[in-house]
């Protein structure tokens, strides 16, 4: 029996010993054969058609080409070679980064700092990397990560593998009033929230909350970002700040986010409980405490992402009535998040990324003619 082909990797970065820590790291793991490295984009520009590589990682600051005009070129000519922006965890880092994912990144890992030791920094490396790389390149089924992490070049597999069976859409039952709207997001999260938020119209009648997979720094600016785009305000969330409607809260990075409801005053909470799926924040903490306090009155909404984190708070929501929209896989960078919920059979519409806001509108408007309610208790 052949052994299965390897996930060949491009490193692109302008420090020696970056290049040389990075292929060392991903190099011990048996899925992943580093065939090249190169120190700035017009460099590794040269060398992909001769490397054919699956994923490249690369950094922003370089010199001669930088990663964003790495990116700019590279998508002149190829649209679906996946990257991975290994990016430093600053405000320069984060601005970069996100700058890089509107331009086609896929996805990004944080260069470790503060860290006791390179063998410690590494191993953080290789526990973001590693999962990240095999999402992206799904079709290498033998290394696939566990779970429904398909991404959406999977549904062109001539042999099928990994192909999801068929999806039961959960019935929408009564119609109730819609009074929170919750996402839950991830990998390809940022792109995907600029698509969907900015179609909501200024005056969306109930609060927003959201779960981005991000770390401290990145969230804010991306929050920032989004509030420019936007009719309705968009803000990285602080502790009691009031649910209102037209607004929507990013939760910070590190920290979970959580509604707390007390008669007709609803409130953000956020603490720093322990890590969920590997997250914090996470979907799941926030999907329950939604759950909660709105009951059969809330909207979930997952969208593309890596893993399962937000399956669970979607059970709960089901089970309280509320009702689930989830990221279909062809538009997905990553159907993982929305295949779990979806294969599940807990979503009661599986729609393309076009389509979410005007669904999303349509579920906040029904029925509407007063102020939004808040507990509960009120209804």
């Amino acid at each position: 029996m052949s052994q299965p082909q390897k996930i060949r990797v491009l490193i692109v970065d302008d420090s020696t010993v970056i290049r040389r820590l990075l292929t060392q790291t991903l190099s011990e793991d048996p899925s992943v054969e580093v065939v090249g490295t190169a120190p700035n984009g017009k460099i590794a520009l040269a060398k992909i058609p001769t490397l054919k590589p699956d994923v490249i990682t690369l950094d922003i600051e370089m010199p001669e080409m930088d990663g964003l005009q790495t990116l700019t070129e590279l998508r002149k000519v190829d649209k679906k070679l996946p990257v991975i922006m290994f990016s430093t965890l600053t405000q320069r880092g984060a601005e970069g980064t996100l700058d890089a994912l509107e331009r086609g990144a896929n996805d990004y890992v944080g260069k470790p700092a503060n860290v006791g030791s390179v063998t410690e920094a590494m191993s953080r490396v290789r526990g973001e990397m590693i999962p990240k790389l095999k999402a992206l390149c799904p079709r290498f089924s033998a290394f696939a990560a566990p779970g429904p992490t398909t991404a959406r070049t999977n549904t062109l597999n001539p042999n099928g593998a990994q192909q999801s069976p068929a999806i039961t859409v959960r019935p929408r039952g009564p119609r109730h009033r819609i009074d929170i709207l919750a996402i839950g997001v991830s990998t390809g999260g940022p792109n995907a929230l600029s698509t969907v938020l900015p179609e909501l119209p200024a005056d969306f009648p109930i609060p927003i909350v959201i779960v981005q997979h991000m770390p401290p720094i990145f969230t804010k600016h991306l929050a920032d970002r989004l509030n420019t785009k936007c009719e309705i305000e968009v803000a990285e969330a602080k502790a009691g700040d009031p649910l209102l409607p037209g607004h929507a809260w990013i939760a910070p990075g590190d920290f979970h986010m959580v509604t707390e409801v007390n008669g007709a005053s609803a409130k953000i909470g956020i603490h720093q409980g322990e890590q969920e799926n590997s997250c914090r924040p996470a979907v799941d903490v926030l999907f329950r405490s939604v759950a909660k306090a709105y009951g059969r009155h809330s909207l979930a909404c997952v969208l593309t992402g890596m893993g399962s984190d937000g399956l669970e708070g979607c059970k709960v929501i089901a089970e309280a009535g509320g009702q689930i929209i989830t990221q279909d896989r062809e538009t997905s960078v990553v159907w993982g998040m929305p295949a779990a919920v979806a294969n599940a059979g807990l979503a009661n519409q599986i729609l393309p990324l076009d389509q979410v806001s005007s669904e999303l509108t349509r579920h906040a408007m029904n029925g509407r003619n007063r102020r939004p309610l808040v507990s509960e208790g009120a209804f």
